[in-house]
């Protein structure tokens, strides 16, 4: 690996970076802000209940497929014309989105602003180590992590005012000016780093197939999976489909002279470890944000603004706690981080195990504060692990499949839960249901039944009415019983991650400059 250092950033080097994170921001920022308003988008377009969900998995779905082509994109445009066509693109799409008058339309327009998205992200995190020399990279990569985390906290807030206060077209609308500014100022701003030496490698079109038939079989198998069942027909068949063509695509590609993806980026025992960091960072940092909207909007029944306001604590914690993360990131070392950050990670997730119905704002806010101090240190030590190590070359194609872990882990952790909602609330319904037969008072008085009523009722059969006032108060507990069970899944998952970073080859703080990736001439 070749170590120059690369020259000290300028300030129009930030101001370039600083555009692109505005545009990672804008493609995360999407997909919760429209998740918040699916209902109404329904509404407008006379969208079939069943079919709703594709407005969201369409869009995930072309990002997913999109993501680990950034490297090859990268080797094609550059850096800075790979991010302002992406950028563009999905500003152009947005508003397309925006004026959408059939289901069609909108997906299609979906799947392009994905697809667009997609690049976006892991192009941002390239670009830390492609701009920046090491003592600068800690503070890039804060930067890139606070807006890559905390696009999801404040989206439902934002989603949710949009809808309440304009329509849904604005949910697409607000990506123009932002876009535009990142695209335009992005050109201006960057310098035009050599891309790789890759640069004149042609289109494998059949490994591009594999890789989206693949990723686009598991996204929707995991859609699919929770409700029809993992063993169903249609999922085994996707999941099978998946399997099929990602060993195809595996064996391609090792095979080609010029391949799609550098799958030898996994050859980096750090690289690979820090990767299935990000895969479990994912389930927990999309599970949480999914449970939380979860259980406040069917247990607690509150509206989007509502839910907004009160996951705005995630956020204010990881913004407080980002310059405290750079300051140690530059003097402990990553492991050392690493463990504390998967360790306090894990402790929140477990802390939101024990919810009631009752649950609310108050008991909610210091699991969300343990869970955003964390996240910058599960975030920035393991970024730095898996890329900081990669040769100039392959920064950008690791920097895609880092991100990919991160997605295809929220993506199956969101599976999971499902599954476990969906199954435990069953059987926990069905024991609740045995305990009030059995004249259990202690149940009866959890799931909310007033002590004395059911003590005049023990012994005698519920009358029809009674029947349906009690079904409600069954279904929410059993519910909220299995939530928390969601919640314990991903906790224990993140910390067996711990396990992990023992495997890490240390590097002392003061060789890391001699890892440090390749700096590029402007042109």
């Amino acid at each position: 690996m070749n170590t120059t250092e690369i020259p000290e950033a300028t300030v129009r080097t930030w101001a370039g970076f600083i555009f692109m994170c505005i545009g990672m921001f804008m493609a995360i920022l999407d997909i919760q802000i429209v998740a918040t308003s699916l209902p109404t988008i329904q509404n407008a377009l006379g969208i079939a209940t069943d079919q709703m969900i594709w407005i969201q998995t369409a869009y995930l779905t072309a990002e997913i497929v999109a993501i680990p082509l950034t490297g090859f994109l990268t080797a094609k445009l550059g850096m800075r014309w790979l991010f302002v066509s992406a950028v563009a693109v999905f500003t152009v799409a947005s508003i397309g989105c925006s004026e959408s008058q059939t289901f069609t339309s909108l997906i299609v327009w979906r799947i392009v602003q994905g697809f667009a998205g997609g690049t976006l992200i892991p192009a941002v995190f390239s670009a830390v180590f492609l701009l920046f020399p090491v003592r600068s990279q800690g503070i890039a990569t804060t930067i890139a992590g606070v807006a890559a985390v905390f696009a999801p906290t404040v989206g439902p807030i934002v989603g949710g005012w949009i809808t309440e206060t304009y329509s849904w077209h604005w949910l697409f609308r607000i990506n123009i000016l932002p876009g535009v500014l990142a695209a335009v100022g992005a050109a201006a701003t960057l310098r035009s780093a050599a891309s790789n030496t890759r640069f004149a490698r042609s289109v494998d079109m059949a490994a591009l197939a594999l890789l989206a038939v693949s990723l686009t079989a598991l996204q929707i198998g995991l859609k699919d999976a929770p409700t029809d069942g993992w063993l169903s027909s249609g999922v085994a068949a996707l999941l099978g489909a998946f399997a099929l063509c990602a060993a195809w695509f595996v064996w391609r590609t090792v095979r080609a002279p010029e391949p799609l993806v550098e799958l030898r980026c996994f050859r980096d025992r750090n690289f690979a470890i820090g990767c299935a960091l990000s895969f479990i960072l994912g389930m927990g940092l999309f599970g949480s944000t999914y449970l939380m909207p979860f259980f406040l909007g069917l247990v607690r029944e509150h509206d989007a603004l509502r839910i907004g306001e009160i996951m705005l604590v995630t956020g204010i914690a990881q913004l407080l706690t980002a310059p405290v993360a750079v300051y140690l990131e530059q003097r402990v070392g990553a492991r050392t981080l690493t463990v504390f950050g998967f360790v306090l990670f894990a402790v929140g997730l477990l802390m939101s195990t024990t919810q009631t119905a009752q649950t609310d704002y108050a008991e909610m806010f210091w699991p969300q504060v343990v869970r955003g101090v964390a996240t910058m240190f599960c975030l920035l030590p393991p970024t730095r692990m898996a890329l900081g190590r990669l040769s100039p070359e392959l920064v950008a194609d690791g920097s895609g499949l880092f991100n990919l872990m991160r997605n295809l882990g929220g993506a199956i952790g969101l599976a999971l839960i499902d599954t476990t909602i969906f199954s435990r609330a069953a059987i926990y319904g069905a024991k609740i249901v045995d305990e009030l037969v059995a004249g259990n008072i202690e149940t009866a008085v959890r799931i909310g039944i007033p002590r004395d009523a059911f003590i005049e009722q023990i012994g005698t059969p519920p009358d029809e009415f009674t029947a349906e006032m009690i079904r409600p108060l069954v279904e929410r507990q059993a519910l909220v019983d299995s939530i928390n069970d969601a919640w314990m899944l991903i906790g224990v998952l993140t910390a067996f991650a711990v396990i992990l970073v023992f495997f890490v080859r240390r590097i002392p703080l003061d060789k890391q400059t001699e890892s440090a990736v390749e700096g590029f001439p402007s042109e």
